[in-house]
């Protein structure tokens, strides 16, 4: 299998449209964490579940603990280079929809529009009695005026707006409620265990079903919710290139997989299909 940028900007000219798939590795040179190493090894503990949040008080505390102080690292985050070739492939007309399995809203705001976030938006926050939606930020004033012992800790990074916090942090938490009805609120996010909305599935599912091929960038496809597209393009006898620095779930589907380098190859790739100041604007 080449990797080359010849070979990979070759493709992305070939292929009239695209479905994209993005994961984690897009979002690492903004400063957010990984789930994975390049084998596919978890990086960190265990995540929440989405049982767990639902039935344990316990768990929302540590939970909110710790995001309160991680958000602030996604909030502060920028669009990288790979963000920016994206949405001007996008603008190319080269990209029918860019399915992401990140929650931080970096491809929308480096100008991409037609996105499926298929686990969610960190962004803002959901009520499960009433589905009253609050932006994260609105949120975050009012975890903040009701955790006054917080704003000052420096905190160690972890993916998806989490953070390492003492464990009186959790002791001592106070979790705001909806302000309509009083419910508890969690992030409007797909934890672990949980289910993607059945409509997004089926607006990914519809554009693969027309896209001439399917572009896999910065995920080691180890989540069934995104590998279902590589199994459904292989079902549909379209090409899978797979820009990763590591190895992926479905390395044995690829008509061409970009590892060393994959990202600084992608941004190449894509400018010479498209003018570089093209690429890089927002």
């Amino acid at each position: 299998m080449h990797q080359t940028v010849e070979s990979l900007s070759t493709w992305l000219h070939r292929i009239e449209r695209w479905t994209v798939l993005t994961g984690a590795g897009v979002s690492a040179n903004s400063g957010i964490p990984t789930y994975r190493d390049r084998t596919g090894r978890w990086l960190r503990v265990d995540p929440i579940q989405h049982k767990e949040f639902v039935e344990s008080e316990a768990k929302r505390k540590r939970y909110w603990a710790r995001s309160m102080v991680g958000w602030v690292g996604v909030d502060q985050a920028r669009p990288n280079s790979v963000h920016y070739a994206l949405a001007a492939l996008e603008r190319a007309a080269k990209v029918d929809l860019l399915i992401t399995q990140n929650v931080d809203r970096l491809h929308q705001k480096a100008g991409s529009q037609g996105v499926v976030d298929l686990h969610g938006r960190l962004d803002q926050v959901i009520c499960l009695e009433c589905d009253e939606l609050e932006s994260r930020q609105s949120f975050q004033t009012r975890l903040l005026q009701s955790n006054p012992f917080v704003p000052d800790y420096q905190h160690i990074a972890r993916p998806d707006g989490d953070a390492d916090v003492p464990d009186n942090y959790v002791e001592r938490i106070i979790i705001p409620q909806c302000r309509h009805c009083s419910g508890v609120v969690m992030p409007d996010v797909v934890f672990f265990g949980g289910t993607v909305p059945r409509l997004r599935v089926d607006a990914c599912v519809e554009s693969l079903s027309s896209a001439g091929g399917l572009l896999v960038v910065g995920s080691s496809l180890q989540v069934y919710s995104g590998f279902r597209f590589c199994r459904l393009a292989e079902k549909l006898r379209i090409p899978i290139i797979i820009v990763n620095e590591g190895e992926t779930r479905a390395d044995g589907m690829a008509t061409l997989k970009i590892e060393q380098s994959a990202m600084n190859r992608l941004v190449a790739a894509i400018d010479q299909i498209i003018p570089s100041q093209e690429s890089k604007s927002a």
